[in-house]
């Protein structure tokens, strides 16, 4: 199939080229991309790739054009969500966390199918495709079913990042810490993850502190109801729970002492492999510090819940979303790193 991709090298402008997407095997389906929410860990990725081309995008959605054989429980024309890959059969998908699926690494970050076999060529050469099993970043994906959630009349630009960046910080939220009503929850940088993260304990009644640098995000989320501070050497009152997003080893540190005793800290974002912990103050105080992928979510289930919540108009993620063609993909990294803009959302029909 034909379509229209960003190819991806290193550092240099991304270019929009003619590819060849791989016809789908028997439980496999092709999305249409209607929307593809740009996010840091596709930034990462192609700085990692270095010059190798490579067409990323993992937060897609759209409607199915076509269905391998053996798919089941969709029909052509459904709008859906592309979450992140998963086996489905190992002990963690059976257990209900596919994020920490026993073959992640292989089905989502190593630019082919689990079989080795390439989804994606460009000028008749195989290039980094299925990236998180979909590289959205086209007007076409190739996906596993399993990674699908229909999402009905959701809009595009909105549904699309519940697939990875909004699903993260609700999940974080609502699976991991659970905070309750009238607890208090410190969250460190307000990207989308954070600001996604930050709605949803509003949404669950939960008082919400954000520290975040950038004004524009700290006044986003102020009109929304949380209490916003530029960094966390101002003053910050006792926290029960706390959400780190940045990786940054002083933001950890700083957020440990800010908990009450027996709170709980969740680790979100991908900084330095080694950070100093205080293990006297972790076991007098009786704090828990969780990592956290993918929300320890089952997409199926949480995406969903979360679309309702939008619905009710208690969830407005849509104030978090600013949209741009994907030809603007450049334009688009640099009003994100400058705050101009908190989450991006490519639209490759545009």
């Amino acid at each position: 199939m034909r379509i229209s991709a960003l190819l991806s090298r290193g550092s240099a402008a991304g270019e929009l080229v003619e590819a060849e997407l791989d016809d789908p095997r028997s439980d496999e389906v092709v999305v249409r991309i209607e929307a593809v929410g740009m996010c840091h860990t596709d930034l990462l990725t192609r700085r990692r790739l270095g010059e190798g081309p490579a067409v990323l995008g993992h937060e897609g959605c759209g409607t199915v054009a076509h269905l391998g054989a053996a798919v089941d429980g969709l029909t052509v024309g459904d709008r859906v969500v592309i979450s992140f890959a998963s086996c489905g059969g190992c002990a963690q998908c059976r257990a209900g966390f596919p994020g920490y699926c026993a073959w992640a690494s292989a089905l989502n970050g190593s630019g082919r199918r689990l079989d080795g076999s390439p989804t994606i060529r460009v000028r008749d050469e195989p290039v980094f495709g299925a990236f998180f099993g979909q590289s959205s970043f086209a007007t076409a994906a190739l996906t596993d079913a399993r990674s699908c959630v229909p999402v009905g009349d959701v809009p595009p630009a909105v549904a699309a990042p519940l697939g990875c960046g909004f699903l993260t910080g609700a999940g974080a939220v609502l699976n991991v810490l659970r905070p309750r009503n009238g607890d208090r929850l410190l969250v460190v940088g307000a990207g989308g993850v954070g600001a996604a993260a930050a709605l949803t304990a509003l949404s669950e009644g939960v008082e919400v502190v954000v520290a975040e640098p950038v004004e524009a995000r700290r006044a986003l989320l102020a009109r929304c109801g949380a209490t916003a501070v530029a960094a966390l050497d101002e003053p910050v009152p006792p926290v029960t729970h706390a959400l780190d997003t940045t990786g940054r080893p002083e933001s950890i540190a700083r957020a440990l002492t800010l908990l009450q005793p027996r709170g709980a800290l969740a680790l979100v974002g991908l900084g330095a492999a080694e950070i100093p912990l205080d293990v006297r103050s972790l076991m007098l105080r009786g704090l828990q510090v969780r990592g956290c992928v993918e929300g320890d979510a089952v997409p199926s289930v949480l995406v969903p819940e979360l679309i309702r919540r939008f619905r009710d108009g208690r969830l407005p993620l849509d104030r978090l979303v600013t949209t741009y063609a994907l030809a603007d993909f450049d334009r688009a990294v640099a009003d994100q790193r400058d705050g101009r803009t908190l989450k991006p959302v490519l639209l490759p029909g545009t």
